[in-house]
């Protein structure tokens, strides 16, 4: 074979290698970038962020809310603002799935979303709003960023609530479960350690983890535990859902995640994690793997996990994104045009 056949053969391969790599993250991040709006909106991330530190600085709560509308947001259908969307006669969206039923913060995205189109009417889609709102309300009581945000995604016009069911992780997730739910994302073991750490800021519902708590084995004995709980920490969560031993699906008793710094957005979850002392069954899971348990042990160091955060985050911002000519720029972010 001549150097031009070969040339050729190894240029067959590279793209026939590309071809199977479509479904990755990065591969569906093509027309994402660092300032999208540079030139049709210059003020755009500034807008945003003044609206959402208005808020934020008045309601520190929010930053959970909007990490969590986030992730929510990517696993479904990706990055496309679907679960900003309401439902309409005959289809139920994302929003009324019973795993978002506690997101909040949908009139802060509106408050952006009108202040954009003012500023530059049909530009910023409600996409980019949903990342922006996460990364600034997480980074308001720094206020500096603390990860960049690749723009340019567009708003995808399809919102099932059966879909959100189906990918959506849950708080009962084992370890297999949540790797390949996130590898079917393109992510792999890193970004779901890394991205766990989420659960730093926020509250938890007692009914999503109090199986843990009371009469854990099925034997009526309603003081036995989880004894992948720290029993201190066991405890304590009984103590604050005992409400969930009398009514398993009260669903309004809420527990913050990380006792003590639930607002501030840090690496205490791995500490935490450490001590035994993950509130979900997702959480404490990631001990249960040797490769996933060397990360955690390696994201109890601020600098690395801040490192590690951005990078992971910015990855999941890539899933499943629409660019260029696909969805569209929505005028109202909760229907389509």
């Amino acid at each position: 074979m001549g150097f031009v056949g070969m040339r050729s053969l190894v240029l067959a391969l590279l793209l026939a290698f590309a071809g199977a790599g479509v479904g990755t993250a990065s591969a569906q991040a093509a027309g994402l970038k660092k300032g999208f709006y540079k030139k049709s909106c210059p003020q755009a991330e500034d807008v945003a962020q003044k609206v959402v530190w208005g808020r934020v600085a008045g309601n520190r709560e929010l930053a959970a809310k909007f990490l969590r509308m986030f992730f929510h947001d990517c696993f479904v259908r990706g990055c496309d603002a679907s679960v900003l969307l309401d439902s309409s006669p005959g289809n139920t969206a994302e929003k009324d799935a019973l795993p978002n039923l506690s997101l909040a913060g949908f009139d802060v995205i509106d408050e952006v979303k009108a202040a954009l189109e003012r500023a530059c009417p049909g530009a910023v889609s409600c996409a980019d709003i949903v990342a922006l709102a996460a990364r600034d309300s997480v980074s308001f009581q720094y206020k500096r960023n603390l990860w960049e945000v690749e723009t340019g995604h567009r708003d995808g016009t399809v919102s099932s609530d059966q879909q959100a069911l189906d990918n959506i992780p849950t708080p009962s997730s084992t370890f297999d479960i949540l790797l390949s739910n996130f590898s079917s994302k393109g992510l792999g073991l890193q970004d779901l350690v890394v991205l766990s750490g989420g659960h730093t800021i926020g509250v938890g519902h007692c009914n999503l983890f109090s199986s843990r708590l009371f009469n854990f084995t099925g034997k009526n004995n309603p003081t036995d535990i989880d004894p992948a709980l720290n029993p201190p920490y066991a405890k304590f969560l009984q103590g604050q859902c005992r409400r969930n031993l009398q009514d398993p699906n009260d669903n309004t008793t809420v527990v913050p995640m990380d006792p003590g710094s639930s607002l501030s957005f840090d690496n205490h979850y791995f500490v935490n994690l450490k001590a035994h002392q993950g509130m979900f069954t997702s959480d404490a899971t990631l001990l249960t793997n040797g490769r996933a348990a060397n990360i955690v042990d390696k994201l109890q160091d601020p600098g690395v996990f801040f490192d590690a955060f951005k990078n992971s985050i910015k990855r999941m911002g890539q899933i499943g994104v629409l660019t260029g000519a696909n969805g569209q720029i929505r005028k109202k972010c909760n229907v389509v045009n």
